[in-house]
């Protein structure tokens, strides 16, 4: 079920989800998972750092752990590029590219909002 409440919560969970169906596309097509896996790992950490930041214990803790979310989305884009400018798999990145950069815009804005406040 969707969090109507958070946006970022919604547009992270579906992005691990995009990123975990192409994880197991690989997985299916016997390639090589390594460089799959470090994506499934910093995309699916993006939205479980989200989740860590809603449950904060207080400001200070929302905005560490939206700090360490920027830094899994910003690998996140890294390894996206690579597969992107590579023949490795094939699968529309630029997609995945276009919402991984949406989720960091989100972040970003999320806290520079959340130290305005203090």
């Amino acid at each position: 079920m969707k969090d109507r409440n958070n946006p970022l919560l919604d547009k992270t969970l579906d992005f691990s989800v995009d990123i975990v169906t192409f994880y197991k596309n690989v997985l299916d097509s016997n390639q090589d998972k390594t460089l799959a896996t470090q994506l499934l790992r910093s995309a699916t950490s993006v939205g479980a750092n989200v989740q860590e930041a809603i449950g904060a214990i207080s400001k200070a803790d929302f905005i560490s752990k939206l700090h360490i979310a920027l830094k899994e989305i910003n690998e996140t884009i890294y390894w996206l590029q690579v597969f992107d400018r590579t023949p490795l798999y094939k699968h529309n990145f630029r997609d995945l590219l276009t919402k991984a950069i949406e989720i960091k815009k989100i972040i970003t804005a999320s806290i520079k909002t959340a130290k305005s406040d203090t």
